[in-house]
């Protein structure tokens, strides 16, 4: 049986509605969906934010940025020094790098410089860091870092300094005792060399500590420079953090522990207690005769690297004598001696 037109139509027409509607419905779920989505996403970007902010701060966290570079200068106890840095990194959470440059060379390459300077301000992974090596001040500024290191050093006096490179460079020492030194064999003493007039011993030899502080300047290196030891000062003062002396390596220490501990928590106790905290004594060592000494001490030479060493031994005694006590001859590092007040505007 065929049903009537007119039902036929009133079929068609429901099915049309309904199949409009279901477009409709359709349409605004998936509507619905896409905004869900957006706010799903949206807040994923907020949480990754939020999870982000502490991480990012952490990074540019000053302590953690932290970079010390201790140019050290030979035969000053720098490695009984670095071994301390060496025997805390583990426990205090930095990295220690060695700075092996060929031969020794003090100065750098113009593009080794640049190739330091962009390691040391970009090496993230070796963060915070120590580095140490024989080279002698670079000045970051010069490459247009924002955040230079901060310079560390030790200083000896001069002719004890010369005494002891003449023997080590013969003899060596108690650190690498098998070792072969350049001038093995050679059994002259240093008194023996000055009185013959040796270039081992000679007063240029003596020019060492003044160009370590002076820098990469071509000036720096000219024997007897007036203008080298001004340099030289000036960068003391206002380049290096802290610089200490060989004669009194353990209060450089105890300082550098009270100020950065970040670094050097522990290092003092560690000193004192160590096995390796007095590593590296020449072997073979001859103390000069008082001719010896006087004969040197003839030479401007000398007596510009004595001003420069005394100059550095002032400084340091100055800050010493400004942050710490005497107390049954024991040095105590002082307590905070500042605090704020008259903050403004006062809190409710």
């Amino acid at each position: 049986l065929s049903a009537p037109r007119g039902v036929c139509f009133s079929l068609s027409l429901c099915l049309l509605l309904f199949l409009l509607m279901l477009s409709l419905l359709s349409s605004q779920l998936f509507f619905f969906s896409e905004r869900a989505i957006a706010r799903h996403e949206v807040r994923e970007i907020e949480q990754r934010h939020t999870m982000d902010g502490p991480r990012q701060e952490a990074v540019l966290d000053e302590e953690e940025d932290m970079v010390i570079i201790y140019n050290r200068v030979p035969k000053t106890a720098s490695t009984s020094f670095t071994n301390i840095a060496y025997d805390l990194c583990a426990k205090n959470k930095y990295h220690v790098l060695h700075i092996n440059t060929t031969k020794n060379n003090p100065v750098m390459s113009l593009q080794d410089q640049v190739r330091f300077v962009k390691n040391i301000t970009s090496w993230k992974e070796m963060k915070p860091g120590f580095y140490h090596g024989h080279v002698s001040y670079l000045d970051f500024a010069k490459f247009g870092v924002k955040k230079k290191p901060i310079y560390i050093n030790v200083i000896r006096d001069p002719i004890e300094r010369l005494v002891s490179y003449y023997y080590f460079l013969r003899f060596g020492d108690d650190y690498r005792p098998g070792l072969r030194r350049r001038k093995q064999g050679d059994k002259k003493t240093f008194d023996e060399c000055v009185a013959e007039g040796g270039s081992d011993c000679a007063p240029e030899k003596l020019w060492l500590q003044i160009p370590f502080f002076c820098g990469h300047s071509s000036e720096c290196w000219n024997v007897g420079s007036r203008w080298a030891m001004d340099q030289a000062k000036y960068n003391l003062i206002n380049e290096y953090f802290l610089v200490g002396v060989t004669e009194e390596l353990e209060d450089f220490i105890m300082l550098l522990e009270a100020a950065l501990p970040r670094f050097f928590r522990g290092a003092t106790e560690l000193y004192r207690t160590g096995k390796k905290s007095h590593l590296r004594k020449t072997t073979e060592k001859k103390l000069p005769t008082k001719q010896t000494i006087a004969k040197l001490q003839q030479s401007d030479i000398w007596k510009m690297e004595n001003e420069f060493y005394e100059f550095a031994l002032e400084q340091f005694q100055f800050i010493r004598a400004h942050a710490v006590r005497e107390k049954d001859g024991d040095l105590y590092i002082l307590a905070q001696n500042f605090f704020y007040e008259k903050i403004y505007p006062k809190s409710n």
